[in-house]
């Protein structure tokens, strides 16, 4: 029994405070059990003495019904409430109250409440412990007879044995406390130390596979290339494309491997340098365009006249991203298109917010699978995308890598319907020029010329190549045969060395990891070489190792260049030609319409918007500002018993009003539906990287604001914004949002701007009666309705904090009542803005809006007076003959 408490006790299986409490209740009970012993022999009073007996019998059955039944934490809540109600009044009365050891035995009631139990139970009882510890002192100090009194031989014998058994638990509870923590730290951080290694040895596995697998890559695409320069038909041409290809999308998921292990130790970093990002954009899409073409997409690509020439970043990593995204977006869509949009918003401070956006019409995520789309390994709808190959990996790299640079990646998806990805990386800027159009169709043909040209010619040039594998050898060989130069090759770094004393070698291309000797060495052993010729050559790294901190280690040992296996032509006779002595080297011009032709891919597409403002058709804004703006709307549904039309396009408020005219004619607004809101915010997110959705008050019938709201959690792009108006007031807001958003401004400040404006705009409305109001749903008071109707009473409508009042009443004939309330709504000319003026109304003639304009201008003058013809939708709600004067208050801007 003793062996298997003890092994209980340091079984870190079992919850800590689960073993505290049962070290606690046995040294508890060993010390009741000490002091019954010494209660007797001190002549005890006997209900003291049977007290202390009863703790001992109660806490041991419950131990051990706890302990053989595995309810360890169970016992130690029912112990506490034991304690709590029944032993600790029990033993303050029947012990000598304050004149004994209860006080010391309270405080271990506390210390076992506060250490044992959790939650909210521990707070309950903590509190109750202390409650009754307050009412025991009460009670004693105003009814002393209540409390069994001690000897003062007894109160002297009894406090100290509690004092002592006491003191002794609390130090044997810290001491085995301590022991618990400190034991579990060692073990944390010998599981920290392995875990450490572990990761070590899984990133030399990884860098290990990288290394040996670029080689044989090398030799493919190397030798690849060479086909592509020679005239072969277009059907060898086509195939070595694809190998091309389908080798650098290999690489492609060796580096995505290699860099999850990098992430998840925490040793991933950027290389940041100047870098074309045209160049680096139409390296992604060529990779990408084949394996669109096999799965016969569409495969469009915009890139933005704006977009600086030159920025500063890790080119590597941003291609990486983008051919993940644009791989996972070819991946994951059967037919339609993909489409890559490539922008630059605004430039501050020397910096550059680049936003790429990857669109496609393909499978689209579910809303409750977006939150795991950047987990790696993790791929979501399972089921559906078992026969899609893929590792798990892309986006989740994706993610971390763009937040490593300081950037975002959104989403936005309807299921079934497709997706966008929107990459936004803040990037300096090296060259703020322009890139310009570059707008031109896919080549019908292929075009073979694009792919190498010729940069320089160096007979005279001695180059010497050192790898222990032939295969490299072959390939540098091959793809340095244009420039003429010289070249040796050595298998050895041992081979190198006797070249090297026979022959002077203006450039040497070094391998890094070869038997024996490695690169890193060579290179020291040439420069330090009694008699060699080579000693002031260039040293070209040509390896496998690929990573930041490789290039780093590299730098630091001297090397003056870094190419990465596998190399293309191009870099590699760039690296040398950089290096070799310019009266050496002869430069070939290139054709000036390289870059053109390289980006043939590139569609002639819109520009994206950063933000564009999206309103319901109850905005009532006047035609003539809709043309010179870029507000999109989604139309309402009006429900009439000749069936559902669409506001504003299906029917216009002239019609919905003659209809409602006829006897017992009902019309009503029918609210969007959240898949409708999901459908019209994916179309406009093709035109835009953010939307803004404003609606109607919140808190006015049929508003939509709900409906929107449900419909945005799908998109990461999308908010929407409660006005607290109606009408013209909401359309009042949608045009200052538009002017700010083509004017750069951030969703941000936009949102910061309308909330502000919410109280500078007036929304109020003269009602001609309250008859569509009670139709509608917007009021529900008949007998009001009625009793406005035959006094011939006009209320007045204003929106007060997002909700529809009736904030005035005019009684008298139309011309009395709508003069009364112009005259008040414009009683404080020094308050209003006098730019614009919006007079809304429905089914108003001219003669009544030109009397209207010419009470406005006795009043106040305004700049700009527009008059519009509320929407079916608003005209539904309050009915013919009423109108509003709607404007903004002055100094708002």
């Amino acid at each position: 029994m003793i062996s298997k408490f003890r092994n209980m006790l340091f079984d870190r299986r079992i919850d800590v405070q689960d073993r505290l409490f049962m070290l606690l209740a046995m040294i508890a009970i060993l010390g009741m059990i000490a002091a019954f012993v010494v209660g007797l022999a001190e002549g005890e009073n006997l209900e003291g003495s049977l007290t202390t007996l009863l703790s001992i019998l109660i806490a041991a059955v419950l131990v051990y019904v706890g302990y053989r039944h595995k309810k360890i934490r169970l016992t130690a809540n029912i112990v506490a409430f034991v304690i709590v109600f029944v032993l600790s009044p029990t033993v303050f009365f029947t012990s000598g109250g304050i004149y004994g050891g209860a006080p010391i035995w309270l405080v271990f009631d506390l210390l076992y409440i506060g250490m044992i139990l959790r939650g909210r139970i521990r707070i309950i009882l903590l509190i109750c412990e202390a409650a009754m510890v307050s009412a025991f002192y009460y009670i004693e100090y105003h009814y002393p007879d209540t409390v069994i009194p001690h000897t003062t031989d007894e109160f002297y014998s009894d406090s100290l044995a509690s004092l002592i058994i006491v003191a002794l638990i609390m130090t044997v509870l810290m001491i085995f406390q301590v022991y618990v923590y400190t034991r579990e730290n060692e073990i944390s951080i010998a599981q920290k130390e392995e875990i450490d290694a572990l990761n070590k040895a899984q990133n030399r596995f990884f860098s290990s596979m990288s290394h040996e697998i670029r080689t044989p890559i090398n030799t493919i695409i190397g030798l690849n290339e060479m086909i592509l320069r020679e005239e072969v038909s277009d059907e060898v041409a086509e195939d070595a494309i694809n190998i091309q290809a389908a080798s650098k999308m290999l690489l492609s998921l060796i580096n995505d491997i290699l860099d999850m292990s990098k992430i998840q130790s925490g040793q991933m970093q950027l290389t940041n340098a100047p870098y074309h990002p045209v160049d680096m954009i139409s390296d992604a899409v060529s990779m990408m365009q084949v394996k669109a073409k096999e799965k016969r997409l569409e495969f469009n690509a915009f890139i933005s006249p704006e977009l600086p020439s030159e920025l500063i970043g890790d080119e590597v990593r941003l291609k990486q991203v983008l051919i993940n995204v644009l791989n996972n977006a070819i991946k994951y869509t059967k037919q339609g298109y993909v489409m890559l949009s490539v922008q630059c918003e605004k430039t501050v401070g020397g910096v550059a917010s680049v936003i790429y956006s990857v669109t496609d019409t393909g499978i689209g995520i579910k809303k409750e699978s977006i939150p795991y789309l950047f987990t790696a390994f993790k791929r979501v709808d399972e089921e559906k995308n078992r026969y899609i190959e893929g590792t798990g990996l892309g986006l989740s790299i994706v993610k971390q890598l763009v937040d490593l640079m300081g950037g975002r990646v959104t989403v936005n998806s309807v299921y079934t319907k497709g997706s966008t990805f929107i990459i936004e990386v803040p990037q300096q800027v090296s060259d703020a020029t322009p890139v310009g159009s570059i707008e031109m169709l896919k080549r019908q043909s292929i075009d073979r010329s694009v792919l190498y040209h010729q940069s320089f010619e160096a007979p005279e040039a001695r180059i010497l190549a050192v790898d222990d594998t032939p295969a490299n050898l072959m390939v540098v060989t091959k793809l340095l045969r244009e420039t003429q130069a010289e070249i040796d090759t050595a298998g050895s770094g041992a081979e190198a060395l006797e070249k090297t004393l026979q022959r002077k070698y203006h450039v040497i291309l070094m391998d890094h990891m070869m038997p024996e000797m490695d690169g890193i060495e060579c290179m020291r052993g040439i420069r330090n070489q009694t008699g060699g010729l080579s000693k002031e050559a260039k040293f070209i790294v040509l390896t496998a190792n690929a990573g930041s901190e490789e290039k780093a280690l590299y730098e630091k040992e001297g090397f003056d260049g870094y190419l990465l296996k596998p190399v293309s032509g191009d870099s590699l006779e760039n690296e040398v030609h950089r290096l070799l002595p310019p009266e050496l080297v002869t430069v070939k011009s290139k054709e000036e319409n390289t870059l053109r032709e390289s980006a043939s891919w590139v569609q002639s597409r819109h520009k994206k918007a950063n933000v564009i403002i999206t309103v319901p058709s109850v905005a009532d804004i006047p035609g003539e500002l809709w043309d010179g703006h870029n507000i999109r709307m989604i139309p309402l549904k009006i429900e009439t018993e000749n069936g559902t039309f669409r506001d504003g396009i299906d029917v216009d408020a002239g019609a919905i009003l003659s209809y409602m005219e006829e006897k017992g004619r009902k019309a009503k607004i029918k609210g969007l539906e959240t898949n409708e809101l999901e459908t019209f915010f994916a179309e406009q997110l093709q035109y835009a990287n953010n939307i803004i959705h404003l609606t109607a008050s919140g808190k006015v019938a049929d508003n939509g604001f709900f409906a929107s709201e449900e419909a945005a959690r799908t998109f990461d792009n999308v908010t929407v914004f409660d006005t607290a108006h109606i009408s013209t007031g909401l359309g009042i807001m949608a045009l200052e949002a538009d002017e700010m958003a083509a004017d750069g401004r951030s969703p941000e400040e936009i949102i910061h701007r309308l909330e502000s404006m919410r109280k500078e705009v007036h929304t109020r409305f003269i009602v001609e009666s309250m008859d569509h109001l009670l139709i509608s749903g917007q009021m529900n008071n008949r007998m009001v309705a009625s009793i406005t109707r035959a006094f011939m009473i006009h209320p007045m409508i204003e929106m007060k904090r997002g909700r529809m009042k009736v904030t005035g009443v005019y009684v008298g004939t139309r011309e009395h009542t709508w003069k009364r309330y112009i005259a008040r709504v414009l009683r404080n000319p020094d308050r209003i803005d006098k730019r614009r003026l919006y007079v809304t109304h429905v089914g108003l003639a001219k003669k009544d809006i030109d009397w209207i304009m010419s009470e406005v201008e006795k009043r106040i003058s305004f700049d700009e007076v527009y008059v519009t013809q509320a929407s079916p939708a608003i005209s539904v709600n309050v009915g013919p003959g009423t109108f509003g004067l709607l404007y903004k208050e002055n100094g708002s801007d």
